[in-house]
């Protein structure tokens, strides 16, 4: 477990790799907030790796992290869209391929930031992922509806009953998008929260008991979804 160069047939992405002690599990894609690959997201990896998935999360920010807001905007401002895809893509195809990856359909988890990524990951690989667990974060009605109706995966979200950053007509339609494309989804309002509840470093936002709920449904859904697979 630790900071890898992911290899795939794209090339190589750089981030962090936790794989179960037995060696072996389904693949789950870990997308970070704004704040970049941060302590707290490599060790989300690690508890992952505890649970028997092989985590990657891919370090979009080639190595900076933010502790506060102005410091977030001002990476989130400098990222690379294109390079940003290339990264996330890479990453699949890494995943995929790498030996202890049991399964070619993946888990993808996203949070803010990572969840407006991961649900653009599902637009451009539909039959690639298995499980898309969204944390506080949608693409605000950013979707090609074609694109997304083709994908296999099921969806888990996790929401703030608060939230500066997203609305709640946009969580509703987002549910009601993927309700209406026929897919399998399941959306959590957690009360007394804002964004961010779910990380521990975020002092002002961490809402220990909620966290809790959501990574044991977390967990849940991903067990049942990546254990279907052949």
């Amino acid at each position: 477990m630790g900071m890898v160069k992911l290899k795939s047939s794209d090339g190589t992405v750089s981030g962090y790799l936790a794989i179960p002690k037995k060696g072996n599990g389904p693949g789950v894609l870990v997308l970070h907030a704004w704040w970049g690959l941060t302590d707290f997201l490599k060790g989300l990896c690690d508890r992952l790796a505890t649970a028997g998935f092989v985590a990657f999360a891919p370090d979009l920010y080639r190595g900076a992290t933010a502790a506060i807001r102005d410091e977030a905007k001002k990476l989130v401002s400098k990222l690379d869209d294109e390079a940003a895809k290339r990264d996330i893509a890479g990453s699949v195809r890494g995943l995929q391929t790498h030996p202890a990856v049991r399964g070619k359909r993946l888990g993808v988890i996203g949070f803010s930031l990572g969840a407006f990524l991961g649900l653009g990951l599902v637009q451009e690989f539909p039959g690639d992922v298995a499980a898309v667990v969204l944390f506080y974060g949608t693409r605000e009605g950013d979707y090609d509806t074609a694109k997304l109706s083709k994908t296999k995966a099921a969806f888990l979200g996790h929401f703030a009953e608060t939230d500066e950053f997203e609305s709640a007509t946009s969580v509703a339609d987002l549910e009601k998008l993927l309700h209406t494309i026929g897919k399998d989804v399941t959306f959590h309002a957690y009360p007394g929260t804002t964004h961010w509840f779910f990380e521990e470093d975020r002092a002002d936002s961490y809402n220990p008991r909620a966290a809790e709920v959501a990574w044991e449904r977390t967990i849940r859904f991903l067990k049942a979804r990546l254990s279907l697979q052949g």
